[in-house]
């Protein structure tokens, strides 16, 4: 107990740490607007990766809708910011945009989950497809041109504190009843359903979790860069989400926080280079698939967490 409090202890003290360091260095000006505008993308990312690896990784549910959900978020955040104009009304909106992606998701998910494999993520993109053409034609939306100035109240505060509520909330969901149901419904479906797992209830839950979260980072998305269309939705983005959840290793938080870093900072380096920033990209992602296919970490938590389950079972057999 006593090895498990400082590792606790150790934990809080690395976020608080880093919190105090990024923020330093925003006040003195080491840190300028475009490298504020690279730490703020990586969080978003992160939200976005976590809650995907929570439905795909852990779950096993191949989706490809995520960038619909996110698109809810920041539509409904931005409305509700650009009518209430406060910092409160920022955060009913996010509260209310994630809401409603999750609504959306339950929805959604509860005939596309009987699904499985290609045909699931067929069935999300599709989705996803849907909801940006809804969104193309809404007048509220101002349809294609977009929404422009939406007042920006996202900051390095409220991005951080957003980031480590995201990971710490599907964490502790993972060791929970519901997230050992996922974990096993991901190991064998069949053998979990015939061990009395409703399945498609416990699909439709990550669905859902994951889709509050991805309607928080869309709502985060549209305070920071007060600006939103609904191309910046598209297959692409869903793609761009699964990337660092395949790259930093399907069934770990930790390998989606590591990858949304290691591709945010590739991305920023290789803006000087333009004609062959996406080669490069392309080629690095290919390299690690051939030689890590598995992902940067593996199934690190997935792994973890069998290890304690069955580990304290074995000490009470001895």
């Amino acid at each position: 107990m006593r090895t498990l409090t400082k590792k606790n202890l150790l934990i809080l003290g690395s976020i608080l740490l880093t919190f105090a360091l990024v923020q330093v260095l925003v006040l003195v000006g080491i840190l300028d607007s475009f490298y504020e505008i690279t730490i703020a993308t990586i969080c978003i990312n992160i939200i976005l990766a976590v809650s995907l690896n929570l439905v795909t990784g852990f779950t096993g549910q191949f989706s490809l809708g995520h960038a619909g959900f996110m698109s809810i978020g920041a539509y409904v955040c931005a409305i509700i910011s650009m009518r209430i104009g406060t910092v409160g009304g920022f955060l009913l909106g996010l509260l209310a945009g994630a809401l409603a992606a999750t609504v959306v998701g339950i929805l959604i998910g509860i005939p596309t989950l009987r699904l499985k494999g290609d045909y699931l993520a067929i069935a999300t993109l599709g989705m996803a497809e849907i909801i940006r053409v809804v969104f193309l034609n809404l007048e509220i939306t101002n349809g294609a041109a977009g929404l422009n100035g939406i007042p920006r109240y996202a900051n390095w505060l409220w991005l951080y504190f957003f980031t480590v509520m995201a990971i710490v909330i599907i964490n502790n969901f993972l060791k929970s009843s519901p997230g050992r149901a996922c974990i096993a419904i991901r190991e064998d479906e069949i053998a979990a359903e015939s061990m009395g797992i409703n399945t498609t209830k416990y699909k439709v839950i990550a669905f859902a979790v994951g889709a509050f979260f991805a309607g928080l980072a869309g709502g985060l998305y549209a305070s920071y860069f007060y600006f939103l269309k609904p191309d910046l939705f598209g297959f692409m983005k869903s793609v761009d989400i699964l990337v660092i959840v395949v790259l930093g290793g399907l069934g770990s938080l930790t390998g989606s926080v590591i990858a949304a870093i290691l591709l945010g900072l590739i991305t920023t380096f290789l803006q000087s280079f333009t004609a062959v920033r996406m080669i490069v990209y392309a080629v690095l992602l290919v390299v690690i698939m051939i030689f890590r296919p598995q992902g940067l970490m593996g199934s690190k938590e997935i792994n973890d967490l069998l290890k304690f389950r069955f580990g304290k079972k074995e000490e009470k057999i001895e």
